[in-house]
């Protein structure tokens, strides 16, 4: 529900602010004097474009700001959708500058101009008698058949379990172009896994194998200097060895005159033990190193063919060329194995799509029920306005089963996210006409009837957005007018109507009555919009009756409409 509606700059609007209550409103005023003003203004916060020229201060920004009262309309899941904070009451706000850029929000938060058109035509439905394609569109019309049915929780499982079939379908496309493609390289991967496999790879080999290359490839270098380096402990005339044992005798022959020469006389015969065992591993090292060509040729080879590997597969280490070797492994099993997953998937898809057949049965019987119900109501409808020779049918495709029969989905109907109808309304006003689609036989004040007829009986059903009818009371008086006035206020029992009239039959039935209308008592034009009281609405609706100068029957007549429509 539209709680409140201010306009700041915007064509002959300086400063507005008008609160709107439950049930019929109406507003009237003088042509021009700016109601379609005040649904253009509107209008932007439901996402319409935005031109600067219609600015009433060009040198200010507009902005336009709608409060509503959203809780019964299940949003909850469109703001968590778009990542927004939902509160019971909404504030859509619209910010346009002088040179023409937009901002929009929700709550505060920022949000492109999509997501605030698609919020808006959820609080907010305007109706023109020139606006026939809502009228026209088959999910509107699904949409009041679906009302009428009264068939929600059958219909939300539906769409449920529709949805996961439709995403297990994509899922099992997806499976079987990966199981084509998987088995198409089979050969390629099975070449590559054995090349690599054969090979027998260790993520740890590389290195110790370059380590041993080098020694090998510098043993005769590394031989010399181990004798040279054995040589000068061992085996000299001045070996390192001999020399320290002659220091040893030296300290040992006076180590009994001073306790500190006995100490270093004992740590100069530990070096002498470790020395002599640091020559002992030099000469077993010298002896075990040689040239061993047959062990270079081995290690090049083994070395080269991981090189190789490495480079074929961009890849700089053996652990790189085994996680290959697993993925590989990986693809041939799925190539090898794909055809088991498809088919489990196949068969949980064939289960599925039978349960969502039989749900879509019991949807097109309910649809079925419904349809006698709603032609019945719109045509009685349309005759309390005057249009008593109209005829509606609505068509079911595909046809409905055989009395006693069961559904069969290959008479013609394909799953969709509504089950597998299709309706079409056709409609024709006049007796002896042909039945055909609503905008091809109908004026635009017998569409506006039309959609309020449909509107009336859907709002019995379920919540709908704010309705605002924009002079679609056209072309129609006296008692029709009544009676049109009578429908709207019948409708506003369910849901908030705001209406724009001319016709004092409908202004009448109101329960709030906003007058629209030119100041010129400053240098400047400006459109006001005020909420009448009691005695300012028997006025306007004298007015409305017999011009700027009502006498007292018309205001008299005036006070009876009033009291009709309490």
């Amino acid at each position: 529900m539209l709680q409140k509606l201010t306009i700041n700059n915007y064509a002959l609007i300086d400063n507005l602010e008008i609160s709107f209550g439950e049930g019929l409103n109406i507003l009237t005023g003088e042509t021009g004097a700016g109601k379609s003003i005040i649904l253009g203004a509107l209008s932007l916060i439901l996402g319409q474009r935005a031109e600067s020229r219609y600015f009433f201060n060009q040198q200010k920004k507009c902005v336009i700001e709608g409060s509503f009262k959203i809780s019964g309309f299940h949003l909850s899941s469109f703001f968590e959708d778009n990542d927004l904070d939902y509160e019971a009451e909404t504030v859509l706000r619209r910010e346009i500058s002088a040179d023409g850029k937009s901002r929009a929000f929700v709550n505060d938060t920022p949000v492109n101009l999509t997501s605030l058109k698609q919020l808006g035509e959820k609080l907010i439905d305007i109706h023109s008698q020139h606006a026939t394609l809502e009228i026209n569109d088959p999910e509107f019309q699904l949409l009041v058949v679906d009302s009428v049915a009264k068939h929600d929780d059958l219909l939300n499982d539906y769409r449920a379990k529709y949805r996961t079939y439709k995403k297990d379908t994509g899922k099992l496309a997806q499976l079987i172009a990966e199981s084509d493609k998987a088995k198409a390289d089979l050969d390629y991967f099975q070449f590559q896994f054995d090349e690599l496999e054969k090979v027998s790879l260790a993520a740890d080999e590389q290195e110790p194998l370059e380590k041993e290359l080098y020694a090998l490839n510098n043993a005769e270098e590394i031989k010399r200097n181990l004798y040279g380096a054995y040589y000068l402990v061992q085996e000299s005339e001045t070996a390192a060895l001999a020399q320290l044992r002659e220091a040893g005798q030296q300290l040992g022959s006076i180590e009994k005159f001073d306790t500190q020469i006995e100490e270093l006389h004992q740590r100069l015969s530990s070096a002498i033990i470790e020395l002599k065992d640091v020559a002992a591993e030099i000469e077993g090292i010298e002896q075990k190193t040689h040239t061993n060509d047959a062990r270079v040729d081995e290690i090049n080879t083994r070395l080269s063919l991981m090189y190789n590997l490495q480079k074929k597969h961009r890849v700089n280490s053996n652990a790189e060329l085994l996680q290959i070797q697993d993925e590989l492994s990986e693809k041939i099993q799925q190539a090898l194995f794909s055809d088991e997953a498809i088919e489990k998937l196949q068969k949980q898809l064939a289960a599925d799509k039978a349960g969502l057949e039989q749900l879509a049965g019991k949807l097109t019987a309910n649809r079925l029920k419904a349809i006698p119900a709603i032609e019945k109501q719109v045509i009685d409808t349309l005759a309390e306005m005057g249009m008593g020779s109209s005829v509606l049918k609505i068509e079911q495709m595909p046809p409905p089963p055989p009395k006693g029969g069961a559904f069969n989905l290959q008479s013609g109907g394909v799953l969709s996210e509504n089950g597998v109808d299709h309706v079409r309304f056709l409609f024709s006003a006049n007796k002896g006409h042909s039945l055909a689609e609503m905008s091809k036989v109908a004026s635009g004040g017998e569409l506006s009837r039309l959609m309020l007829s449909i509107k009336s009986i859907i709002a019995k059903y379920t919540a709908l957005p704010t309705i605002i009818f924009d002079e679609i009371d056209t072309g129609v008086s006296g008692e029709v007018a009544n009676k049109v006035g009578t429908i709207m206020e019948r409708l506003a029992d369910n849901l908030q109507v705001i209406t724009i009239t001319h016709l004092p039959q409908i202004a009448s039935k109101g329960k709030n009555h906003y007058f629209v209308y030119k100041d010129d008592s400053a240098a400047t034009t400006y459109t006001r919009m005020k909420q009448l009281d009691s005695q300012e609405r028997i006025l306007e609706i004298a007015k409305m009756l017999s011009g700027d100068k009502p006498g007292e029957s018309a205001l008299q007549n005036a006070r009876e409409l009033l009291l009709s429509s309490k």
